[in-house]
């Protein structure tokens, strides 16, 4: 099926014909989708089916002929940088049909960032059974900094990233999920063993905290989590997500505040240090470990879009370094980048409205 939805697009797409430079020469960029407005994330069902959302609050189905929309998306608050995020597809949907999403949700006069899960049954076209099962505390302000990315750990729970929603101290603040990675059950409910569970004023779900903006999140090969996180003027992040620890931001950051101002310090005793930054900053998105499937020279390389300048950015070996930027027109934009089922690296341009598929 998977082949068959590739074969069809490779005959229709108007892309054929742009490539991205890889390991051994050009590589074919194929448009799978296009017409999208605010595409944040995507995901693959078994059998090749891709969903997207799009920030506004819709998601569509891509199959083996035009996109085809997927109600019952329920109620979405869309501010700022909020509305309808990520997608996730858990590895037993087969079994379970359940799909989880993270949005942002009207709390007060505020938002928040929240977690839903619904079920989707096979050659339906409509969701079932929406539900919020976890939502960050209220207090928040703005549309900035929802973060949210959402992967599964190799021990069935999701972990969510959470921005610290432009309140620069939330982050240092353990009694609110703000600039926080989260370790949730599939019910919404803290985890069992959580670093914070039974520390006065903490909250139970944090499993990380100190970020800022973390908008990509993804496993290597180990089953270590990693996330991306915007900076502000400079100081943008990859980091190794550790249990309980604390990373830094706002007392420690490379760059500068957007007003110029140099940040306090960039280590402090309890803080960690990023795997890699950059400053300036490039505004990063989405997040990919490469399996090195289909392009063995790239297997363990980091993949992650720049929302700024509009490249992918590969990094490569220990400690991380940038090796380099994949850019063409397609890559305008580019929100999230994901490996597909065959090893294809597929990604998506917020600034061409469309879904893309690279492979050799």
């Amino acid at each position: 099926m998977f082949r068959a939805l590739a074969a069809a697009f490779l005959i229709a797409s108007p892309a054929i014909g742009q490539t991205l430079d890889g390991p051994s020469g050009p590589i074919p960029v194929t448009r799978m989708a296009d017409g999208l407005d605010g595409p944040w994330s995507f995901g693959f069902l078994p059998g090749g089916d891709v969903l997207i959302t799009e920030k506004g609050g819709t998601l569509w189905r891509l199959s083996d002929g035009p996109k085809t929309e997927i109600g019952g998306v329920g109620p979405i608050e869309v501010i700022g940088q909020g509305g309808l995020l990520d997608v996730l597809v858990p590895r037993d949907f087969a079994e379970s049909r359940q799909l989880y999403f993270s949005h942002s949700i009207r709390q007060g006069r505020g938002a928040g960032t929240a977690l839903a899960v619904a079920t989707l049954a096979e050659g339906a076209d409509t969701l079932g059974d929406w539900r919020v099962i976890f939502e960050i505390e209220e207090g928040s302000q703005g549309g900035r900094h929802f973060g949210s990315r959402l992967v599964e750990g190799t021990d069935g729970l999701i972990y969510m990233t959470v921005g610290e929603r432009g309140d620069r101290p939330s982050a240092q603040d353990l009694g609110r999920e703000n600039g926080s990675v989260l370790r949730l059950t599939r019910e919404g409910a803290p985890a069992p063993g959580n670093p914070f569970i039974g520390r006065e004023g903490a909250q139970s779900a944090i499993w990380s905290y100190g970020h800022r903006n973390p908008q990509g999140a993804a496993l290597d090969a180990q089953g270590t989590l990693w996330v991306s996180e915007h900076g502000a003027a400079g100081g943008d992040e990859v980091n190794r997500v550790a249990e309980g620890a604390n990373y830094g931001w706002p007392v420690i950051s490379y760059g500068t505040h957007y007003s110029g101002r140099p940040f306090e310090a960039t280590a402090k005793p309890g803080m960690e240090q990023p795997a890699f930054y950059w400053d300036p900053s490039i505004a990063p998105s989405g997040l990919m470990i490469y399996s090195g499937a289909l392009l063995p020279e790239w297997e363990g390389d980091f993949f992650t879009g720049s929302l700024k300048f509009g490249f992918i950015s590969r990094l490569s070996g220990d400690p991380l370094e940038e090796v380099q930027r994949l850019e063409g027109p397609e890559t305008a934009r580019l929100r999230d980048i994901r490996e597909g089922p065959d090893g294809a690296i597929w990604f998506l341009s917020e600034g061409q409205g469309a879904l893309f598929r690279m492979a050799p």
